[in-house]
C-alpha cells in the first residue's frame, strides 16, 4: 500500500499545478451597427400594433393552410434533420473533450497455463531439480489508471474549442429552421400566386379567342384587314404560351414543397390543388434593431462561436510549447494459485510520473501556433461580414416590401379604372356606340392589370417572409426549445 499512499501527494500536486491556461481568454469583438435600419421609419408607417410574435410569424398570415405545412416542414424536414444529427455529434466531441480531462481507469484480468518442454538444454537442467514441475499457472487481475496533468492548459482550450464548435452546431440547426420555415411558407406564397396567374392566363385565353373570332368573321365578310387578323392570331399565341410556362412553374413549386416536408414529389399535391387567395403580409415589428441582429440572427451567433472556437484552439496549439506531465498507477494481484490470489502475498502496486516534451520540435509548433492564428484572423473576418449581410438582408427585404406593396396599391387603382372602363364600353356596345372588339380589348387589358397585381402581391408577401427571415424570426434565443409546436430537437 506504500505505493498508493505515494502517489496521493502527486495527485494532489498534479491537481494544484494545473490551474493555468495559456492563450489567450476569448473576448468577443464589438461590431458597429446603425441605430435603426433605413427602411424602418418606411415598415413602421405599414406596420399595425398587432405584428405576428417572430417566434412563430407565419401564424400572423392567418393562413390555416401555410401555417400547418410550416409545422409539417420542421418535423419532417431532411435538411433539418442533418442539422440535428449535428448536434449530436458536437455534443459527443464535447464530452470527449471533457473526458480527456479526467483520469482513465481500466481492469484487466488474464488466466494462463503453461507447459515446460524437458528437451531443452534449460529443460533438462529443470527436470533434474528435486520438485520441478514442468506445468505452471498464472492468475492475474489488474486496476489501472491514468491522468494526463493539464498543467499548461492545453486539454482545456481543446473542451473550450469543443464547447464552442456544439454551441456552434446548435446555432446551425436553429439556422436551419428558419431557412426551412421560410422556403416552406415562400414556396406556399409561390404556389398560390401562380395558380392566380394561371387562372388569369386562362381568362386571357378566353378573351382572346373570342376577339379573333370576331376579327375573322369581319375579314371573312371583307369588313377587317388581314393584318388585324394577325395581330389577333399573334395575340391570341403570346397569351397561350404563357400558360406552359406558368404551368410548369406550378408543378416545380409543387414538388420542392413535398421535398421541403420530407416527401416524394406529389405527396401533396392533391393538398395544393384547389386555388386560395395569395396570403396578405402581415405587420411587421420593430423591436429588432441592427444591435439585436448579433443575438437574434443563428447564422451571426455561429461565426461568433466559431470565433471563439479558433480563439481556444491558439491556445492548444501554445501548450504544446510546455511539457506533457502523466501520472499512472496500477493495483492488482497476480500468483500462479487461484486459492490465494486475494492473499496479502498477492497484492501489487505500481506507481510512476512520465514527461514528454516536443523539445525539438518547436519550428513545426510554431507552424501550428501561425495556422491557428491565420483561422482565427479568417474567422474573425467572417463574423463581421455575417453582421453586415445580416443587415443588408433586412434592408433589402424592407425595400422590396414596401416598394412591392406601393406598386400593388397603384396597379389596384389601375384595376379599378380599367374595370370601369370595361363596363362603360360593354354598356356602350349594349347601346351600338362601340363595337365587340372595344369591349374585348378593355377585357385585355383589365386581365393583365390583374396578372400584374397578382405577382405584385406575390412578391410583396415573398418579401415580408424575407424580412421575417432576415430579422431572425422563427425561433427564441432565450428558449431554443420554445420555437413552434414542432420540437426543435436540440436546436
Amino acid at each position: 500500500m506504500h505505493a498508493v499512499s505515494r502517489m496521493v501527494p502527486l495527485l494532489l500536486t498534479g491537481g494544484v499545478l494545473a490551474g493555468c491556461a495559456v492563450g489567450s481568454d476569448y473576448v468577443r469583438p464589438d461590431v458597429a451597427s446603425p441605430a435603426v435600419y433605413m427602411g424602418q421609419a418606411a415598415i413602421d408607417e405599414r406596420s399595425a400594433a398587432n405584428a405576428p410574435d417572430l417566434v412563430s410569424w407565419w401564424e400572423g398570415f392567418n393562413d390555416p393552410v401555410l401555417t400547418r405545412l410550416v409545422s409539417i416542414s420542421l418535423r419532417q424536414n431532411l435538411d433539418l434533420a442533418q442539422a440535428i444529427a449535428r448536434v449530436t455529434q458536437s455534443r459527443a466531441s464535447l464530452r470527449s473533450a471533457t473526458a480527456a480531462l479526467l483520469p482513465s481507469a481500466d481492469v484487466t484480468g488474464q488466466v494462463a497455463t503453461s507447459e515446460s518442454s524437458e528437451q531443452t538444454g534449460l529443460g533438462r537442467a529443470l527436470a533434474a531439480t528435486p520438485g520441478f514441475d514442468r506445468y505452471g499457472a498464472l492468475y492475474e487481475t489488474d486496476l489501472g489508471a491514468s491522468w494526463e496533468l493539464d498543467i499548461f492548459g492545453g486539454l482545456r482550450r481543446q473542451r473550450e474549442a469543443a464547447r464552442s464548435d456544439y454551441q456552434a452546431s446548435r446555432a446551425d440547426a436553429a439556422a436551419a429552421r428558419l431557412s426551412v420555415a421560410a422556403q416552406t411558407a415562400d414556396t406556399y406564397v409561390a404556389i398560390r400566386g401562380l395558380q392566380a396567374r394561371i387562372a388569369i392566363a386562362r381568362r386571357q385565353v378566353e378573351t382572346q379567342q373570342r376577339l379573333l373570332a370576331i376579327v375573322r368573321l369581319q375579314y371573312d365578310k371583307g369588313v377587317a384587314a388581314e393584318l388585324q387578323l394577325e395581330q389577333a392570331q399573334g395575340a391570341l399565341a403570346q397569351v397561350q404560351a404563357s400558360l406552359p410556362v406558368l404551368e410548369d412553374g406550378l408543378e416545380a413549386a409543387q414538388n420542392a414543397m413535398d421535398v421541403l416536408l420530407g416527401a416524394e414529389p406529389g405527396t401533396h399535391r392533391a393538398d395544393l390543388a384547389d386555388s386560395a387567395p395569395i396570403p396578405i403580409p402581415p405587420a411587421i415589428g420593430s423591436a429588432v434593431g441592427p444591435a439585436d441582429l448579433v443575438r437574434r440572427r443563428p447564422d451571426i451567433i455561429v461565426a461568433e462561436r466559431r470565433l471563439a472556437a479558433s480563439n481556444a484552439r491558439i491556445g492548444a496549439a501554445i501548450a504544446e510549447y510546455y511539457p506533457k506531465v502523466s501520472l499512472s498507477g496500477l493495483l492488482g494481484s497476480a500468483t500462479a494459485d487461484a486459492s490465494t490470489a486475494f492473499s496479502g502475498g498477492a497484492f501489487e502496486a505500481q506507481g510512476g510520473a512520465g514527461l514528454s516534451w516536443r523539445l525539438f520540435d518547436f519550428g513545426r509548433i510554431g507552424a501550428e501556433v501561425a495556422a491557428a492564428r491565420g483561422r482565427k484572423a479568417a474567422a474573425l473576418a467572417a463574423y463581421r461580414l455575417s453582421v453586415l449581410r445580416a443587415t443588408e438582408d433586412v434592408e433589402d427585404a424592407f425595400s422590396t416590401l414596401v416598394k412591392r406593396e406601393r406598386q400593388e396599391r397603384t396597379l389596384a387603382g389601375g384595376e379599378t379604372s380599367l374595370t370601369r372602363a370595361r363596363d362603360a364600353s360593354l354598356a356602350a356596345y349594349k347601346g351600338g356606340v362601340v363595337s365587340l372588339i372595344e369591349v374585348l380589348d378593355a377585357d385585355g387589358r383589365l386581365l393583365a392589370t390583374r396578372d400584374a397585381r397578382a405577382q405584385a402581391q406575390t412578391e410583396a408577401a415573398r418579401a415580408a417572409i424575407a424580412s421575417f427571415r432576415a430579422l431572425g424570426g422563427g425561433w427564441d434565443p432565450k428558449s431554443p426549445g420554445r420555437t413552434t409546436s414542432a420540437n426543435a430537437a436540440g436546436a
